[in-house]
């Protein structure tokens, strides 16, 4: 009988392999100044999907060209999780010692888009006070691994659906 591939290694594997890229996509989004830009959550999505397709297509083909749709959610909701923390944890790390300006900057973009908007003084004061709270990093912390979790888990779902190949229920018998 074959023994089935890790799905906990490859989620490690996988997971380091996507915290370090979301690293090196942080620290180039905070060099050029572009943590406003929204267009750019797009690119991170599909960083995501692509890890994702990686991490499953792996965990196939070491499966003999098989896996459940079981097998790659739950490879890539791991996948997800396990770069969540490593890349939040290192934006905390680089928002916190390496550049502190960079929270400041996010205020004062969050201020300009209401401002934009039309918002009254009061309304943008309330707002960012309900923003600074959101800033304090044991929360960012909290909130930015729930969100990697629900949003590889949505993501898991979907690129599983589309990758999963089970195992003939009656192999092939040969005489």
């Amino acid at each position: 009988m074959e023994e089935k591939p890790s799905t906990v290694r490859l989620a490690l594997k996988w997971g380091l392999i996507s915290g370090v890229v979301f690293m090196v996509y942080t620290t180039v989004i905070n060099l050029t100044g572009q943590f406003a830009n929204q267009s750019l959550s797009w690119l991170s999505v599909l960083i995501s999907v692509a890890i994702t397709v990686l991490a499953m297509r792996e965990y196939r083909t070491l499966n003999g060209g098989f896996m459940s749709f079981g097998e790659g959610v739950s490879l890539g909701a791991l996948v997800s999780v396990i770069g969540g923390l490593i890349s939040i944890t290192y934006n905390q790390i680089y928002t916190s010692f390496i550049d502190p300006t960079i929270r400041e900057q996010i205020m004062d973009n969050a201020r300009e888009q209401l401002e934009n908007r039309g918002m009254t003084d009061a309304q943008i004061d309330q707002a960012m006070e309900y923003t600074e709270k959101l800033q304090s990093p044991g929360l960012q912390f909290l909130i930015g691994v729930l969100v990697a979790g629900i949003f590889g888990l949505i993501i898991s779902l979907i690129v599983a659906a589309f990758m999963r190949r089970n195992k003939p229920p009656f192999p092939d018998f040969q005489n």
